[in-house]
């Protein structure tokens, strides 16, 4: 029901999916509402690009469609995918000889830079992966080129080339797919920057938008593989390193040129309705208590894996809660489940919702816990804020491995990794973002596969999922199964099961990973390691409470206000991690700890307000850069302090 047209934020077919998910959330007896949001998206309306090779070879005018396979079930609806756009893309004309820039990495231009190579006045080629495009884009401008484009390389999507068979035959992606996507590095919406998209509400103008630095300058696309290897082919020079040799057979040169790329593309902005979906079970004792779940709607095309996986999800557990206040249940905490509009342009749904909410979020949340692909494959994965890694490890305990009904999730985890590895959540990859980076609320994530070769293209339909991402769907299962435990124990356990020594464990790793950065360079991390230290000990005396309750079942349920207290100073211990004038020049994040690399926003470095004043340091190199950075390093310390004494309770 939820992948049977394409639904892109903003569309017809995507108000019909939230209609689908409030009535069927409706039917399940939980209180739902629509809470709409009024965004400016962007839409394309024209494109083109036109490869001039060397001659005597003709120039090459790629058609940009994703061609339709062989008994396409969906192929009556194939009108309705959106032309391949980048959402947010710069509208205008681009011309310039081509340069291949590897995965257009900071690093990659560096090693440009070493080979010689002037990228000033190029249209680059750079091919998807390791980075998020916003930032490629971005990086391609930083450069000088006048335009970018970006395409799924056959060894990273396409089965690394050779005799691979691709969809429908196999998981890989055809020749004509596409990953589309948005190219925008902030979050929500871009005319409305820490405030709510209400109807009416201000809007900040265009040209404050581009100031913002969060939308590209120069225009871009994205183009399949077999439109990449015309365009590899037709670039001469220096032979790339062997790392940035790809799959299409051909040998990887850097250019500049002699092939030409003429890029031309035209959108338009549009005030569009958004609709997030909000059921709501009240908690019977602590209704005032809110454990979140999330997970967002809205596809580039079809969205079988992203997202709709995770919706499928979201339902299935809703289903379940249904079937357990049939037999008496009633949560302690009230559970809210969110489906978010506009992800995919930007984390829009869910940002807007938070910054609406914000001042109520942050005293009442409890914990936020996402799925956004929950399957595109085999194999667990999880991120999460600390203090909830040993909850989501006897929640894998408690599931068996869909693949493997022998033994558990946690088994399997553990067999294929050594260790069950839970990730962080500095990237801004999806809905978690404007809850724990924003406002500082524990959250988690999980899936079951990470990334998939037909991510944002018009195959990652039904069909791909029922084939390849989940035959069986006994995977979709698992991760309802993981998720609803974990939000059943964070509603009902009576003290909260956090621990944070997991996050003290976290600080001590960061703060010695931050040592050979910053030796020889006259600062200290003293304040990091006292800070630290002090909130080790906060950690060891809030398990010791806890311990001391449990052991007297009595004492804790007489005593409910103080298990109260108790709860608070758990649950608002994230918060402490946040700083009001949030990272310098992206004020948004707030958490000093978790955020998106500058230069990357699927990626994340621990201390992320530290490592940019490190790496603009290293650039400058001047008494005062090097003085900024140790000016991070206090607000980091500072914030540890403010967690220290949020978990001991007590006033100074």
């Amino acid at each position: 029901m939820l992948t049977r047209r394409p639904h892109i934020a903003g569309s017809e077919a995507n108000a019909e999916a939230a209609a689908y998910v409030l009535s069927t959330l409706t039917s399940y007896g939980i209180p739902s509402h629509i809470a709409p949001y009024y965004t400016a998206l962007t839409y394309p309306l024209s494109r083109s690009l036109l490869l001039t090779p060397p001659p005597p070879q003709p120039p090459i005018d790629f058609t940009l469609l994703q061609e339709i396979y062989d008994g396409d079930p969906y192929a009556n609806v194939a009108n309705e995918v959106s032309p391949t756009f980048h959402g947010y893309a710069k509208s205008g004309t681009a011309a310039g000889p081509a340069v291949y820039v590897n995965y257009g990495r900071v690093e990659d231009y560096t090693t440009l830079e070493a080979m010689g190579v002037n990228v000033s006045g190029s249209v680059v080629l750079a091919r998807y992966g390791e980075i998020y495009r916003g930032d490629i884009v971005q990086n391609a401008h930083a450069a000088g080129a006048v335009g970018a484009v970006i395409y799924t390389d056959r060894k990273d999507y396409g089965g690394g080339g050779g005799d691979a068979k691709w969809f429908p035959d196999d998981k890989w992606m055809p020749p004509s797919g596409v990953q589309v996507g948005s190219v925008y590095t902030g979050a929500g919406d871009p005319t409305t920057p820490g405030w709510a998209s209400t109807e009416e509400c201000e809007r900040i103008s265009e040209e404050e938008v581009e100031e913002s630095g969060d939308v590209p300058l120069i225009p871009s696309l994205p183009i399949s593989w077999a439109d990449g290897e015309a365009i590899i082919r037709s670039i001469g020079g220096l032979v790339a390193d062997e790392d940035w040799q790809g799959g299409s057979g051909a040998t990887y040169r850097v250019g500049p040129g002699p092939g030409v790329l003429n890029l031309s593309y035209e959108g338009k902005q549009v005030i569009s309705r958004i609709e997030n979906v909000i059921g709501i079970i009240e908690g019977a004792e602590e209704p005032d208590r809110f454990v979140i779940l999330g997970n967002h709607r809205d596809a580039w095309t079809f969205g079988a894996a992203d997202p709709n996986s995770g919706t499928a999800c979201l339902l299935e557990i809703a289903q379940r809660m249904w079937k357990l206040q049939k037999k008496g249940w009633k949560p302690r905490r009230t559970i809210i489940f969110c489906n978010w509009d506009a992800e995919e342009y930007g984390l829009i749904g869910s940002t807007e919702w938070v910054e609406e909410n914000r001042q109520m979020l942050a005293a009442r949340a409890v914990a936020y816990l996402n799925v956004d692909v929950a399957v595109a494959g085999a194999g667990f994965e999880a991120s999460a804020t600390p203090q909830l890694d040993e909850l989501l490890l006897q929640s894998a305990k408690q599931v068996l491995d869909p693949d493997n009904s022998s033994q558990t999730i946690y088994d399997s985890w553990i067999s294929l990794t050594n260790s069950a590895e839970i990730g962080r959540l500095g990237g801004a990859g999806s809905d978690y973002s404007a809850f724990v980076q924003h406002i500082g609320v524990p959250s988690a994530d999980i899936a079951f596969g990470g990334s998939y070769p037909v991510y944002h293209s018009m195959y990652d339909d039904f069909v791909w999922m029922s084939k390849f991402g989940d035959p069986m769907f006994r995977r979709h299962a698992a991760v309802a199964s993981i998720w609803g435990l974990v939000a059943l124990r964070l509603a009902d356990d009576v003290i909260l099961p956090f621990n944070y020594l997991s996050y003290a464990h976290e600080l001590q790793k960061g703060v010695e990973e931050l040592k050979d950065r910053v030796l020889h360079r006259g600062l200290t991390l003293v304040p990091m390691i006292k800070s630290i230290n002090e909130f080790k000990k906060a950690v060891i005396q809030i398990n010791d409470e806890i311990k001391g309750l449990e052991g007297s079942w009595t004492a804790m349920w007489k005593d409910g206000q103080k298990v109260r207290e108790l709860n608070d100073r758990l649950m608002m211990a994230e918060r402490a991690f946040t700083d009001s004038e949030g990272l310098k020049g992206r004020g948004w994040y707030k958490h000093l700890i978790y955020a998106p690399a500058k230069h990357n926003d699927y990626g994340s470095t621990s201390f992320p307000g530290i490592d940019d004043a490190i790496e603009k340091a290293k650039r400058v190199n001047s008494s005062e850069s090097w003085h900024s950075v140790q000016h991070e390093i206090w607000r980091v310390s500072r914030v540890i302090t403010q967690a220290s004494l949020c978990l001991n309770g007590d006033l100074t």
